[in-house]
């Protein structure tokens, strides 16, 4: 009987990583959706650059992020998962969560069991899939012609991004992700660092065909600051013409975003950053066809983040309402 009900819920996959990812899906996971996340494996940097190298699988950050948001756990385990070793020699900067990936990893014999079987440890709610089976090497390219390797160096290049590019560009993805994409009623993109987190996810052939070729309704949500490197002086309008300008296709129905104000002091402490709000510039938005649902969506403690209930409900009414013009 319960298998029967989820197989009635929505079918919804979420596309990316990074932090703003995790959040979302904390508010998603309480609605009655049946959701499979798709999780970037382009990182090199930190624990996961370290794992990475010395294990040669793929860089596990992302995907911990993920399994933790998603997990039916007590707070403490979650706490647990994240820790930090601070000092140790070989244990220094490594999380537990991605020892226990790199340990699943060996125990299994790929990185996609590993995921698999954490999962049922952890009681995920929903399926968490990387985009492809092995670690990808994200490069980018600046305006002026220079190319950076490496997804933690890309920010750092000091020039606008022209475009980002991965290899090997024919990499495989899962069969279970693109089957997952295939039979959604729902896609979802964002948030996340546009050039290092989202668009590599689409730089995976088979994944960005099977998008476009989808009948689901296809959402992005928007960053609510500039990332510094990355996006600098980006508009709403300016992160999806990235996305359409890498694929080809402007993939999107609907944008969720934030048009709530920022306290004066909040954005005086991410301008030390170089960071600033993303304009909403909704007339070019509409000039483009997207339909826009904007919202207060934000809220401060240490950084900003998105208020994943309030985000969350907004996803959820559009593929109700999505589902219910289905029927």
């Amino acid at each position: 009987m319960a298998q029967a009900r989820k197989q009635q819920l929505p079918r919804i996959v979420v596309i990316g990583g990074g932090t703003g990812l995790s959040v979302m899906l904390r508010g998603l996971k309480e609605k009655p959706l049946d959701i499979t996340a798709i999780v970037t494996v382009a990182d090199d940097g930190g624990s996961s650059g370290i794992l990475r190298s010395e294990l040669q699988m793929p860089p596990p950050g992302d995907i911990r992020n993920v399994l933790i948001a998603l997990a039916d756990v007590e707070p403490l385990l979650s706490d647990v998962l994240k820790y930090r070793f601070n000092s140790g020699t070989g244990l220094a900067g490594h999380s537990l969560g991605n020892l226990m990936l790199a340990a699943m990893t060996d125990i299994t014999g790929d990185f996609v069991s590993g995921v698999r079987m954490l999962s049922k440890v952890l009681a995920v709610r929903g399926r968490v899939l990387p985009a492809a089976g092995e670690a990808i090497v994200l490069k980018g390219e600046t305006v002026d012609g220079t190319i950076i390797t490496g997804e933690s160096n890309i920010p750092k290049a000091g020039q606008a991004i022209k475009r980002v590019f991965i290899e090997p560009p024919d990499v495989e993805p899962l069969e279970e992700a693109v089957e997952a994409i295939r039979e959604a009623d729902a896609i979802l993109i964002g948030p996340g660092s546009l050039y290092t987190s989202i668009i590599p996810n689409l730089l995976v052939p088979k994944l960005a065909q099977s998008i476009v070729e989808s009948c689901a309704i296809k959402m992005f949500v928007c960053n609510v600051m500039t990332q510094p490197g990355e996006t600098d002086d980006y508009t709403v309008s300016d992160h999806l013409e990235a996305v359409q300008r890498h694929i080809g296709h402007q993939l999107f129905d609907y944008v969720i975003v934030n048009d709530g104000e920022i306290p004066e002091q909040v954005q005086q402490k991410y301008a030390e950053m170089g960071a600033k709000a993303v304009h909403l510039d909704l007339d070019e938005m509409q000039r483009r066809g997207y339909k826009v649902i904007a919202d207060k969506l934000v809220m401060f403690r240490t950084y900003l983040r998105h208020d994943a209930e309030k985000l969350s409900h907004h996803i959820y009414q559009l593929v109700e309402n999505w589902m219910e013009r289905k029927r």
